[in-house]
């Protein structure tokens, strides 16, 4: 019976160290977007059925560029166009950062 609980403490250990290694891996690949209230983005064009696909291969996956106009909490932006048209809100994974 100790030779069972040993294997598992032993087995739990080595799980413990392979979720650090990777959660390390994960990590050091994500870039944190964040902006600020008139900021210029960029939102990703999202087809209303994902199944299927608008246009063709050649078409841009981004629409824009927005100005950010208002900042959440919990990572989500409103935008608004140039027309002064609103959009959002918007999370941060739709949005990438515009360079004019």
């Amino acid at each position: 019976m100790e030779a069972l609980d040993e294997k598992r403490l032993e087995a739990q250990q080595r799980l413990e160290c392979y979720q650090a290694r990777l959660s390390r891996a994960f990590n050091k690949r994500v870039r944190p977007r964040s902006f600020q209230v008139w900021d210029l983005v960029l939102a990703m064009r999202r087809p209303i059925n994902i199944s299927h696909k608008t246009g063709n291969k050649f078409t841009s996956k981004w629409d824009g560029p927005y100005v950010v106009q208002e900042v959440y909490t919990n990572g989500a932006y409103k935008i608004v166009n140039g027309d002064g048209l609103r959009v959002g809100p918007i999370n941060a994974k739709f949005l990438k950062r515009y360079y004019a």
